[in-house]
């Protein structure tokens, strides 16, 4: 449609001129004594027409003549960018591939191609933020190449390409190094160098999923217990860890913090220091639960602990799985001292409503022991007996029936019974 409506307006124009040309008749005359030359109107038109276009023409040509070193120079500049770019591409896809050697020799060509056009003078886009990259390159190159000398040199010349002071992608750039850095400290097993690099980033980096992980490395690999515990935390809290790997690495910790205690009140002091979801955990709360036992802790605190684990159970007992249950049922067992009569009705209840649970009739059974209701705990003991599995819980089962049958003065009975846990403990 275009071509069709220029078509058509070249023909007017043509239409208009021989119009005007046909019939124009003026003359002029150029006086120059003793001589008069007479022309018509319409030649003088045509001839300065085309003495304006061969002026044109002409200084458009000398134009050109003069501008021809500086487009030359261009032309040479504009190929070295693109040198620039195509090695820039190369050493990523090599550095990817694992071609460490080839990674690093073409970093190593951009960045004399950018020296080349800074002395030149050429003002290359994102030349400083492809330098500080390409110098990343290959200090990873060279990392993977155990070059730690070469690989601690490209980073110091990324971060002076990369100031603090530059812009917004400058300092992602910076960070990015700074990040990377502590990776590699982490491959050195420094995990004291890598705390220290990411001290460096900026606050709001120092949060980024990538930096808490990092953190989290770092900090298992150091034994800070603390700092890897509240690391775990915000990362999960930022979406890095699922909730079965943050609970899994949470517990871990808890763990090595559990055994760094050696008297109660450090217990009590991690206590209150977890966080309630936490304390719906049955893992945490069951190694708390042991821990506060081992270390002398009164089994009224340890039984207000495990209450909530206990209604689960009875609640449900798949809740728990079967590890859960016994460790549940151990601690209940150990914390029998003073029991009191709220907790003693609460068992009595639950092994009431469920008279063939073994594991209830195990706990009920110790509990009468406890409260030197002999007689009705030796028959629940036997009674869980016969169906309980767990070899620790069977121990302690036979280990009272032998108690009690050496109070009756049953020397038969009683050797039979240490026997028998005897024999469970090497089962």
């Amino acid at each position: 449609m275009r071509a069709a409506l220029w078509f058509v307006g070249l023909f007017a124009l043509a239409v208009a001129i021989a119009l005007f040309a046909g019939n124009n008749e003026g003359m002029v005359s150029l006086f120059w004594s003793p001589y008069r030359v007479d022309i018509s109107l319409n030649m003088l038109l045509l001839a300065l027409l085309a003495t304006f276009a061969i002026g044109y023409a002409a200084l458009r040509a000398f134009s050109a003549l003069l501008m021809l070193p500086q487009n030359a120079k261009r032309w040479r500049q504009q190929q070295k960018e693109r040198q620039m770019y195509l090695a820039f591409v190369e050493s990523f896809s090599h550095l990817q591939a694992g071609r460490y050697v080839r990674a690093s020799k073409s970093a190593q060509t951009l960045l004399k191609l950018s020296d080349e056009l800074r002395n030149e003078h050429a003002k290359v886009p994102q030349d400083s933020t492809m330098r500080a990259i390409a110098h990343m390159f290959a200090a990873d190159s060279a990392h993977a190449l155990r070059n730690v000398e070469e690989r601690d040199r490209h980073y110091a010349q990324a971060l002076e390409d990369v100031p603090l002071n530059g812009s917004q992608q400058q300092q992602e750039v910076r960070e990015g190094a700074q990040m990377r850095a502590a990776r590699w400290a982490l491959d050195d097993r420094d995990p004291q160098e890598a705390l220290r690099r990411l001290d460096q980033l900026a606050p709001g980096a120092k949060r980024r999923t990538m930096a808490l992980r990092i953190k989290l490395k770092a900090g298992r690999l150091a034994r800070e217990v603390q700092t890897s515990l509240e690391t775990a935390r915000l990362l999960y809290k930022h979406g890095g860890l699922s909730t079965e790997a943050a609970s899994g690495i949470v517990r871990s910790l808890l763990q090595e913090q559990l055994h760094d205690t050696h008297d109660s009140a450090q217990v009590q002091q991690l206590w209150s220091d977890l966080p309630s979801v936490e304390r719906q955990d049955a893992d945490i709360v069951l190694s708390f639960a042991q821990r506060w036992l081992h270390v002398g802790g009164d089994s009224t605190t340890a039984r207000s602990w495990l209450l909530p684990l206990w209604e689960r159970y009875v609640q449900s007992p798949r809740q728990m799985h079967a590890g859960q249950q016994q460790r549940l049922f151990m601690c209940l067992q150990q914390a029998l001292e003073d029991l009191d009569a709220d907790w003693l009705a609460r068992i009595e209840s639950a092994q009431r409503a469920a008279p063939q649970d073994a594991l209830l009739q195990y706990l009920a059974g110790m509990a009468c022991v406890q409260r030197q209701l002999w007689g009705k705990g030796e028959q629940l003991l036997r009674q869980a007996l016969q169906r309980l599995q767990e070899p620790a819980l069977r121990t302690q089962s036979w280990k009272a029936l032998a108690l009690l049958a050496e109070q009756r003065e049953d020397h038969a009975a009683a050797a039979h019974a240490w026997r028998e846990a005897a024999l469970q403990q090497t089962a």
